[in-house]
């Protein structure tokens, strides 16, 4: 299975096949309108003006299973994020990520990625200690543990690196330039 044979839904409800973006490098995230990482959405609209024409989309499916931290509804977050964070790249549907009830597409990209672990910042510590409540034995398996975290797909459509939401965004766009 490839990841252009996926369908997800996007933020109005319709139908998207993964496979519109082959030939692109994607960076497909997680994401919470409430959460201390929010302000990513900053930096991810600058990466994407900066290196859409190169061949990147970003890919952003909104998720509240940590800490209930999008619970409006797709037009709530959706609105929210154009307003606030004058966000261009898709949006699409609110989904799980772990879970019965995950969609299709993160059980795929948790099986072919492994979690990388959180740096040793304040935040990093944090969310350590408030994974590890829920998961002991969270640094051992590869579900995902927090809001923005990222995964970065190939032209090809394979999965090439995973950044916790701690990963510095500089990071991953020096990953992202070496990808395109």
């Amino acid at each position: 299975m490839s990841i252009y044979d996926f369908k997800v839904k996007a933020q109005d409800g319709s139908e998207v096949s993964l496979s519109d973006y082959k030939g692109k490098t994607l960076l497909i995230v997680n994401t919470a309108t409430g959460c201390g990482f929010t302000p990513q959405y900053n930096e991810l609209q600058t990466m994407y003006d900066e290196l859409k024409a190169d061949g990147l989309e970003i890919l952003d499916f909104p998720c509240n299973q940590f800490g209930n931290q999008a619970p409006g509804s797709n037009e709530e977050i959706h609105d929210f994020c154009t307003l606030r964070y004058a966000i261009t790249f898709p949006q699409f549907s609110k989904i799980d990520v772990n879970g019965e009830n995950a969609a299709p597409l993160y059980k795929w990209l948790v099986k072919n990625s492994t979690f990388g672990g959180f740096d040793k910042s304040p935040i990093g510590l944090i969310l350590s200690q408030a994974v590890k409540k829920q998961d002991k034995d969270y640094k051992n398996n590869s579900a995902v543990k927090w809001n923005f975290t990222k995964f970065l797909i190939d032209r090809n459509g394979n999965v090439v690196a995973r950044f916790e939401p701690t990963t510095s965004l500089k990071k991953v766009k020096d990953k992202i330039k070496q990808t395109l």
